[in-house]
């Protein structure tokens, strides 16, 4: 089978691609409005870009009308945002933060997660999130359909023993993120193998476990 992206719509486009490019990790993400309400929103258009400098993107769709969603429109107006990782504990608060809601209604009161202050930047972190990156905004562009912010990370926050910051290494054995599959479809990610292990023989913990 083979497919001419320009002979279809771009709908079409958008349900192929979202469906094929996948497990997508998800970014939770906080920003503040204009009136100082604290917005939540996920997107699964997102990924880490690079390490020097630290940056990561998230892809914001435009509404129907052309408009910009809040978390877009407060990016363009204040530079600062949060992105979080989600984890089974949260997801389900996580996917009700897509909801709809007025600018002045804040998503986290809406669905029971806890505002914690940032330390760099006004938007505020989301206290039950295992991971919490704080960002600057370095760099947007602008499609037909979207908004594509690529932030600058300043600060990370972790669940207190997630991190060993001797050997900075991450203790995967407690940390269970969830990822975006098709529609409104989603998956864990308990189901871990190595390659690298030899036939017959189980993986050794720190080889999995331990990144």
């Amino acid at each position: 089978m083979e497919i001419d992206f320009d002979a279809i719509t771009e709908y079409q486009r958008y349900k192929l691609m979202a469906s094929l490019i996948v497990p997508r990790p998800i970014a939770l993400v906080t920003t503040l409005g204009a009136d100082g309400t604290a917005n939540a929103a996920p997107f699964s258009m997102f990924n880490m870009l690079g390490e020097e400098p630290p940056i990561v993107m998230i892809s914001v769709n435009r509404l129907a009308d052309g408009a910009l969603k809040d978390t877009a429109a407060n990016i363009v107006r204040s530079g600062e945002f949060v992105v979080h990782l989600c984890d089974e504990a949260m997801a389900e608060r996580m996917h009700r933060c897509g909801e709809r809601l007025p600018p002045d209604v804040s998503e986290l009161a809406h669905v029971g997660l806890t505002a914690a202050p940032s330390t760099r930047i006004a938007p505020p972190r989301i206290a039950e999130a295992p991971v919490a990156f704080e960002c600057r905004l370095w760099e947007t562009l602008e499609t037909e359909s979207r908004q594509i912010f690529i932030g600058r990370v300043l600060r990370l926050h972790a669940r207190d023993g997630l991190i060993d910051t001797e050997r900075w290494r991450v203790r995967l054995q407690e940390y269970f993120p969830v990822g975006r599959f098709g529609a409104s479809f989603y998956v864990t990610t308990r189901d871990r193998f190595s390659l690298e292990q030899e036939a017959g023989k189980p993986a050794a913990s720190t080889a999995i476990d331990e990144i």
